[in-house]
């Protein structure tokens, strides 16, 4: 579904990116797991067009999507949950979920798709009619997801979810994130710095460092692998 050919991204004139390959499967949840600084949160603004890579290319569904507006990307079927959330705090919950529609144009598909945001998310719906900046971290982190899934994407982005988030509320959201996956065949392409919850949901993952790939497995492995449990885990 999703492929990055050799992506190089530079912030001005210093390069975060370097030669970064990566396939994403449809129905897959993948997780690219790194230290701070490594160049994850990178790789996603460049799969949404934010900060488009300098050279090599990324395809989705057979298309390339290198160098289209952030918008058209949306349209083509790829949502991304920002890190930090960044709800509109002003807005409420539902005015939020509309925000996330706002290229659709089947009005009753919408409705049905808000219902069953609120299915996944009862508290959303308890609070629907209040301010997103009211909401705790973890009611704006489930915000954020159904935002993001409100465009009815086939590839949902996902950026540092359980950043700032307590314990029980992280499980919950991965709990959330795996039904997504499960039962809507959301494909998934998780950043974390969590990476036993990450690479326990996860099918596949992958680790950057310093802007390079420089592993790869099924998620069981890398949860086993020593150096991973050294560097990541606290192993």
């Amino acid at each position: 579904m999703l492929e990055l050919k050799n992506v190089q991204t530079f912030y001005g004139n210093i390069q975060v990116l370097k030669d970064v390959n990566i396939d994403i499967r449809e129905g897959e949840i993948i997780t690219l797991i790194g230290a701070n600084g490594a160049g994850k949160s990178t790789t996603l603004l460049s799969v949404s067009g934010i900060v488009p890579p300098r050279s090599g290319d990324i395809i989705f569904d057979g298309k390339s999507v290198t160098g289209k507006a952030p918008h058209d990307i949306v349209a083509m079927g790829i949502s991304q949950v920002p890190e930090g959330r960044r709800i509109f705090p002003y807005l409420t919950v539902m005015e939020n979920l509309d925000m996330g529609a706002f290229l659709r144009k089947d009005k009753r598909a919408v409705k049905k798709d808000m219902g069953h945001i609120f299915d996944l998310f009862p508290i959303l719906a308890q609070r629907r009619h209040q301010a997103g900046g009211t909401l705790s971290g973890g009611e704006q982190q489930m915000l954020a997801i159904s935002r993001a899934l409100m465009a009815r994407p086939r590839l949902l982005l996902l950026d540092e979810p359980s950043l700032g988030l307590a314990p029980i509320v992280t499980r919950r959201i991965f709990d959330i994130i795996k039904k997504v996956n499960l039962e809507d065949n959301t494909t998934i392409f998780l950043v974390e710095q969590n990476a036993n919850f990450a690479l326990k949901v996860a099918h596949r993952g992958y680790v950057m460092e310093n802007g390079r790939i420089v592993l790869s497995d099924t998620g069981l492995n890398l949860l086993a692998n020593e150096n991973v449990k050294k560097a990541y885990l606290g192993g």
